[in-house]
């Protein structure tokens, strides 16, 4: 299956960090032959989905953020500097976000023990909590684990292209759509919980669509 999400075999794709990310975060990874995560970055605090991101919950999209400690010198720290913080009790508060919004998905029983025990307060960098919930991402999505070098040293930037990867929404089942309409771009997690296996096929047509 990884093979027919691939559309630039020859290229590494370098992303940055993400806390649970979105949908066309990962069909961008998926399209390129290999990705590679770029956590030495120098810290911006306006870039928030490293420690940020968005689901669907009764309401609508509902935004959830992991508390950073401020760095000692911002003008000099990186992204692997910054260290999660405990404040306002944030694991518990995602976790219990987390099973009200997708408790009554079909996969969230199947799914949520791999994610569930990652959310912990414990002073790791917030890039440390990113990887770990990527890796369990990229297992459920059959897609390769980040490199730390590119193929033949050919890179493509997310950032610096990210509005090439904007996909256009491709519908698939969410358990209230029927109250709330279809709500694209949210974390992969909504997908996943939603669509379990399938998700990788739509990640396919989301791909097949954007490159025909």
């Amino acid at each position: 299956m990884r093979n027919r999400l691939v559309v630039y075999p020859d290229l590494t794709l370098a992303v940055p960090p993400r806390y649970c990310g979105t949908i066309d975060y990962y069909a961008a990874i998926a399209s390129f032959g290999q990705s590679m995560v770029v956590s030495d970055a120098r810290f911006d605090k306006r870039q928030k989905d490293v420690h940020r991101t968005v689901i669907a919950d009764v309401n609508g999209a509902l935004r959830l953020t992991v508390p950073v400690a401020k760095p000692e010198s911002a003008s000099q720290a990186r992204w692997s500097d910054i260290k999660v913080s405990d404040h306002g009790n944030w694991a518990d508060v995602h976790r219990t976000a987390l099973e009200s919004a997708y408790g009554r998905t079909p996969y969230f029983e199947y799914y949520a023990p791999r994610f569930l025990p990652l959310l912990v307060a414990d002073n790791q960098p917030v890039v440390e909590l990113d990887s770990s919930i990527d890796a369990e991402i990229r297992r459920i999505l059959m897609l390769p684990p980040p490199v730390s070098e590119s193929i033949g040293g050919r890179v493509a930037d997310y950032l610096a292209e990210e509005a090439r990867f904007s996909y256009a929404p491709v519908p698939y089942y969410q358990v209230r759509a029927g109250r709330l309409g279809f709500i694209p771009h949210l974390s992969v997690l909504d997908l996943i919980f939603n669509m379990g296996p399938e998700s990788v096929l739509v990640l396919q047509q989301m791909i097949k669509q954007s490159h025909g």
